[in-house]
């Protein structure tokens, strides 16, 4: 694989436009609903950005199209085509690293994204496990608003994040998400062991009919 080397543009909403990350594209978007394949293009331009305020560059300190394979496929996990016998995020993880090998990506680079995809609910692991681990975890957080990882905030200003919302809209991202979650959880108790992510947004639901998740975004930056 030829690693991207170009700088990072200055339109917030470019894509990277290569021939994997169409596949990447060509894969997720049929497979999963529009609000959370708006959520995964927005992690991702997210992540360049604070990418920038931490003053890592493209080429030099990570890879664009990895970046973009695996904010892109973070939750291939929950897609409608998918076997759903494991937790989503593993699912996911695994399918993202057999579309990578078959369209030439390095063994060890796959293996990077597929890390970065397992382990972006793992708070305080992901951040130990390398550069895209840490910017795949605080894109996903910041398009929470947030409160889920490091204090990134100021890596996206408000002209950035019209313009990234206006081309992928919000479409009520966290309760399509929630729900997603919860419905691959549901199908198999290998999906959702207790304390993860997925067992307890499950647990929650059954018990409280609300996450505390949906609870606490209702007040972050973003109009969920």
């Amino acid at each position: 694989m030829t690693r991207t080397t170009r700088e990072a543009p200055r339109d917030p909403i470019t894509l990277p436009g290569t021939p994997l990350a169409d596949a990447v594209v060509n894969l997720v978007r049929p497979v999963e609903t529009p609000s959370v394949f708006n959520h995964s293009i927005r992690s991702y331009l997210f992540a360049r950005l604070v990418a920038g305020r931490l003053g890592l560059a493209v080429g030099h300190d990570y890879d664009d199209d990895l970046l973009f394979a695996a904010c892109a496929m973070h939750d291939l996990g929950l897609a409608s085509d998918g076997p759903h016998r494991q937790r989503f995020e593993v699912e996911g993880a695994d399918r993202a690293a057999e579309l990578l090998v078959r369209h030439g990506v390095p063994a060890t680079d796959a293996d990077e994204v597929w890390q970065a995809i397992a382990l972006h609910t793992s708070p305080g692991i992901a951040e130990r496990r390398g550069t895209l681990c840490v910017l795949v975890r605080e894109g996903v957080a910041l398009d929470f608003g947030g409160p889920l990882g490091a204090d990134h905030a100021e890596a996206v200003t408000d002209e950035q994040a019209d313009a990234v919302h206006a081309a992928y809209p919000r479409l009520d991202m966290i309760r399509s998400l929630t729900d997603a979650i919860v419905a691959q959880a549901a199908k198999d108790p290998k999906n959702a062991p207790r304390y993860s992510i997925p067992g307890e947004f499950l647990r929650e639901r059954e018990t409280f009919g609300r996450t505390r998740m949906e609870h606490a975004c209702r007040s972050t930056r973003w109009d969920h």
